[in-house]
């Protein structure tokens, strides 16, 4: 008997499996670290439709998907909305301050460049 997998399961890396590698290349995209400093911001489960990215939706789709991948947020089906939230403890636990750090240099980079209420 062969078990498939539902393609309502997302993979995501154990806590374990996380690279810092991985991570910062996530972080290291503009729209990636704007989706990320949002849910920090919120600190919150939200959907991908909160987002509004100056980017189509496939491209959207891969940001979230190299996120996930990377271990910096996850995302959940809850009936037919994709939910995503930050791994906030596992990043802190296997990088302390790594997060914190990051966000508050984007923070500090917006303010620089005008960008307002997105810190």
């Amino acid at each position: 008997m062969t078990t498939t997998t539902s393609p309502r399961v997302l993979e995501h890396p154990t806590r374990d499996q996380i690279r810092l590698e991985e991570v910062l290349h996530a972080l290291s995209d503009a729209v990636r670290l704007r989706i990320v400093r949002d849910m920090a911001r919120e600190d919150t489960e939200l959907s991908c439709s909160y987002f509004d990215l100056p980017v189509t939706k496939s491209t959207t789709t891969h940001h979230f998907r190299v996120l996930r991948e990377s271990g910096v947020i996850r995302q959940v089906y809850r009936g037919t909305a994709k939910l995503n939230c930050l791994r906030r403890s596992d990043l802190d636990a296997l990088f302390p301050g790594l997060l914190d750090s990051v966000l508050a240099a984007a923070g500090a980079q917006a303010g620089r460049e005008g960008e307002e209420g997105t810190a």
